[in-house]
């Protein structure tokens, strides 16, 4: 936590932003508020949030992997123009981002966590900053995720290639080994222990990545000049497989109902394993939910918090067995759709937004907060006339798409192409679970929804 109070900027001052983004946090069985089919997921600070701010029902993001998806949001460009078509491209260094615009114009800009901007080489840095000026950050502490972090510390020879793992090797005893190979016995029996394995971390609180994400993130709040407005972007590890989780965490879900079982899953896991499952998946969620209380406790101490936009978000949704199916990648709701709220000065309070949206927007609206236009080159459109009442309308339509398909979503009808061997309509309204393909029989909606494909 901070040490001392820093004051607050005015109110007439550009406010300051606090992004945080999750990694595989599905919008569908494990909605942002009071979720799971019987509200079982306790999350009192991601409510508040819904309370106080806007609550986007129908959010997806424009690709549904870690890397495109970052990209589409720090670029403000769609998948086809982003430039990072898979994780196996990182964010082209030439490329402007909507970061670098915001540090420009006079805000201290901060990033910790799992940035995968350099996804591909696995450019981290010891200390986290390699390409912190190219991607538009004044303080940065990028770290690895659970599968490339593993990888990379067991594989490489001269030791740890970021600096959570050098973080983990450098306390007594060290402890980056052990989480190291605790990852790799989980992925040794992909994918169903690399969801179904439920065996506590190795790692105590402190060590555990996501606390050491946030700690970090309160640090280079303190450690922020005072004169001038700050974005920060908080990206979490969680709640991305494997479904590590610490054995104070445990405590907390272990034994919980109410989290469901995953339509039409066929598969080695049993009802059983799907419940614990979920409950770790539950777990990891409450522990981010609790590190947004910390957050907004510092911000109202620190007299900074009716200055503070804070949003809520995810960079890919999980399958988490649905449709038989794990991850992220798929047109599917579970796989494309995210949580999106945001709080904060002039943004009306305890409105729920059920036009489809898109996370790609978020670069613009933060542009809008700066009194900065966005560049033309952006696909990005500012959300801040719809977050403070001024209007109640925003896109038609929203996109997504990853490597072959592409989708078309209006907040009923999706439309998906180059998923199979036929084009596919579902009517999200009467099929959730999006089971029955009405493209032979919707024609008009199939027609109307390619225009903005081939737009």
């Amino acid at each position: 936590m901070p040490a001392g109070p820093s004051p607050a900027f005015p109110a007439a001052a550009d406010p300051n932003r606090l992004r945080r983004l999750t990694t595989g946090r599905t919008s569908s069985s494990f909605s942002p508020t009071s979720s799971g089919p019987t509200g079982a997921l306790r999350t009192p600070n991601i409510d508040r949030l819904a309370r106080d701010g806007v609550n986007f029902t129908r959010a997806l993001v424009p690709s549904p992997v870690c890397g495109p998806s970052r990209a589409c949001l720090a670029s403000g460009r769609e998948y086809d123009r982003c430039g990072v078509p898979g994780n196996g491209t990182d964010y082209p260094l030439d490329q402007q981002t909507f970061y670098g615009q915001l540090r420009d114009s006079g805000y201290h800009t901060m990033a910790v966590g799992k940035l995968d901007m350099s996804k591909n080489s696995g450019n981290w840095g010891i200390d986290g900053t390699n390409n912190a000026s190219h991607w538009g950050f004044s303080a940065q502490i990028n770290n690895c995720g659970k599968g490339d972090g593993m990888q990379s510390y067991l594989e490489d020879p001269e030791g740890p290639k970021d600096p959570y793992y050098t973080y983990l090797d450098s306390l007594e005893p060290p402890q980056g080994r052990a989480c190291a190979t605790d990852f790799r016995r989980r992925r040794s029996n992909f994918p169903d222990s690399w969801w179904g394995d439920v065996i506590t971390s190795p790692l105590g609180p402190e060590a555990y990545c996501d606390n050491w994400i946030a700690q970090n993130g309160l640090d280079l709040i303190e450690a922020a000049p005072k004169d001038h407005p700050w974005h920060l972007v908080i990206n979490f590890v969680g709640p991305h497989p494997p479904v590590d989780i610490t054995a104070e965490m445990e405590a907390w879900v272990r034994g919980r109902d109410g989290l469901g079982q995953p339509y039409a899953y066929h598969g080695a896991l049993t009802p059983d394993d799907h419940k614990a499952t979920r409950q770790n998946y539950a777990a990891m969620i409450e522990n981010l939910d609790a590190w947004l209380g910390r957050y907004i406790d510092m911000l109202e101490e620190t007299g900074q918090l009716d200055n503070t936009i804070i949003v809520y978000s995810s960079d890919h949704g999980e399958m988490l067995g649905d449709h038989a199916r794990w991850g992220k990648s798929l047109p599917y709701q579970a796989s494309a759709g995210v949580p999106l709220l945001a709080a904060g000065p002039g943004i009306r309070a305890g409105y729920e937004c059920h036009l489809p949206t898109t996370i790609l927007d978020l670069a613009a609206t933060f542009l809008d907060y700066a009194n900065l236009d966005t560049p033309a080159d952006m696909d990005s459109r500012s959300l801040r006339p719809l977050l403070e009442g001024r209007t109640d309308s925003h896109r038609e339509v929203v996109l997504s798409g990853l490597r072959d398909w592409r989708l078309a979503y209006d907040g009923r009808y999706k439309l998906v192409t180059g998923f199979g061997n036929e084009d596919i309509l579902w009517d999200l309204e009467a099929d959730a679970m999006e089971t029955e393909n009405l493209a032979a029989t919707q024609p008009e909606v199939v027609r109307r929804l390619r225009e903005h494909l081939t737009a």
